[in-house]
């Protein structure tokens, strides 16, 4: 794609668009001169040159990435009207976008009914489920994996109701036994679950919890803002292709959770909440005078817990689904390339005399560690470290990151390695970027470098 092309195509489409409804004369309070204006931005480019090169297959830190050209240019497009998505009458045609684009996303996940719609995070997504959850049962707490993301316990600390870790298994996912020690006690309402954890991307066996909901009547909640999209190759075939039975299962609870702004190519922030009972919107119902005025129909600020919200986010992924539709033939080709990057890697960490693999990789997360002597956690804590830095320091950088890992996971896993503090850091690499799969070599060839000194 030609962005910059596409961008000036976008500015041009506004001011057609503006032109209709007659000229008027800008007031002077909002000039400023193209000299200001080229000094301040070239002070502005200039700053933002420091930031890590997140676009480049070098770049397997964390979860960033552009976002996808047509997002942009979507974006862009909107921003320029700047419209509100939290009434009708404020974002008419991307309200109607966002309708459209949460219905794409239901069906990704097999929903046959859903009342749902974007937020600016994964954390706003996750209150709203758990929100909902409070309300359908009081008094009663939320279960989740012990290496689930925080926001569980941060968004039970607000909510004031009460927030039950369960421990992991040695493939990162929740003991469904523990979780079933809970229950039995009817302190928790609500389990969540997550397909895909920010640290290792563990699925948790989702199809296997779920004769617990009516044992025990609660809900389950699928937190899947990371791996979300990855439900697209459940069940495909080839290397790159993920047990079907926890993905499938997605269908039958009671609400999920995914970040757009993540594997669905989008800038931040973009996240999405589903429930599949529509009734639960009684719990967002509230009256605004001023604002639900133009429709009988729900306005969407009257589903949501937020009030303003970006229409532009809904614009940037609903052109984006256009072209690469939430399916496995679209948007599944990108998530498989990284996939397929992640199993690459994890061979060539088991052929490595200097690097190990910590923990099989599930989705694109691959977890490692340097071969140290002796092989004792507090070794592996530094050389970590190490590595990190003279990553990112080097004349050819590359960048990764780090997890920390406690003593009794460590040795679960690898028993060999002497426990002499409390954990370690291990290095961690995302691999979002479908180019990931042609660059893994020379990823791991310079962290082999590194690792030796």
């Amino acid at each position: 794609m030609d962005l910059q092309g596409w961008l000036a195509s976008a500015v041009a489409a506004v001011a057609e668009w503006q032109e209709g409804f007659g000229p008027f004369e800008a007031d002077p309070s909002m000039l400023v001169s193209e000299e200001r204006f080229a000094s301040v931005f070239a002070e502005f480019t200039g700053r933002l040159r420091d930031n890590y090169p997140f676009f480049h297959p070098s770049y397997a830190g964390q979860m960033l990435k552009p976002p996808h050209p047509a997002a942009v240019a979507g974006y862009l497009t909107a921003m320029l009207i700047n419209p509100n998505n939290h009434a009708l009458d404020g974002g008419p045609a991307t309200a109607r976008m966002e309708r459209e684009v949460t219905a794409q996303l239901a069906t990704m996940f097999g929903l046959d009914s859903h009342l749902g719609h974007l937020t600016t995070s994964g954390t706003i997504a996750n209150l709203e489920a758990l929100f909902v959850a409070r309300e359908l049962h009081p008094g009663r707490g939320v279960a989740f994996s012990a290496d689930a993301h925080y926001t569980h316990s941060r968004m039970c600390h607000l909510l004031g109701i009460e927030a039950y870790p369960v421990r992991t298994d040695t493939r990162g996912r929740m003991d469904l036994d523990a979780l079933e020690d809970l229950l039995r006690t009817g302190r928790a309402g609500t389990v969540v679950l997550t397909a895909g954890s920010t640290g290792l991307g563990a699925v948790d066996p989702i199809d296997a919890a779920l004769p617990l909901r009516d044992r025990y009547q609660v809900r389950i909640h699928v937190d899947a803002a990371y791996g979300g999209f990855f439900t697209l190759l459940a069940g495909a075939a080839g290397r790159a292709g993920l047990p079907a039975a926890p993905w499938r299962a997605i269908a039958q609870c009671d609400s999920v959770v995914v970040d757009p702004h993540k594997h669905g190519l989008q800038p931040y922030g973009c996240g999405a909440v589903l429930f599949r009972d529509p009734s639960v919107g009684r719990f967002f119902l509230h009256d605004s005078p001023y604002t639900y005025f133009t429709s009988d129909e729900l306005h969407l600020g009257e589903i949501s817990l937020e009030c303003s919200r970006a229409g532009a986010s809904a614009a940037a992924l609903w052109l984006t689904f256009r072209l690469l539709p939430p399916t496995p033939d679209g948007l599944g080709q990108v998530l498989a390339a990284g996939r397929r990057a992640a199993l690459d890697w994890a061979a060539l960490l088991g052929e490595s005399a200097v690097l190990d693999l910590y923990h099989p990789p599930e989705l694109d997360i691959v977890s490692y560690f340097p071969v140290t002597e002796p092989a004792t956690l507090r070794r592996i804590d530094q050389a970590s470290a190490r590595i990190l830095q003279a990553g990112m320091d080097s004349p050819d950088p590359v960048f990764v990151s780090t997890l920390r890992a406690d003593a009794a996971a460590f040795g679960a896993r690898h028993p060999a390695i002497g426990r002499d503090a409390a954990g370690a850091r291990i290095l961690r690499s995302v691999l979002m970027k479908p180019e990931s799969e042609n660059y893994v070599t020379k990823l791991h060839s310079r962290l082999e470098e590194l690792a030796q000194g």
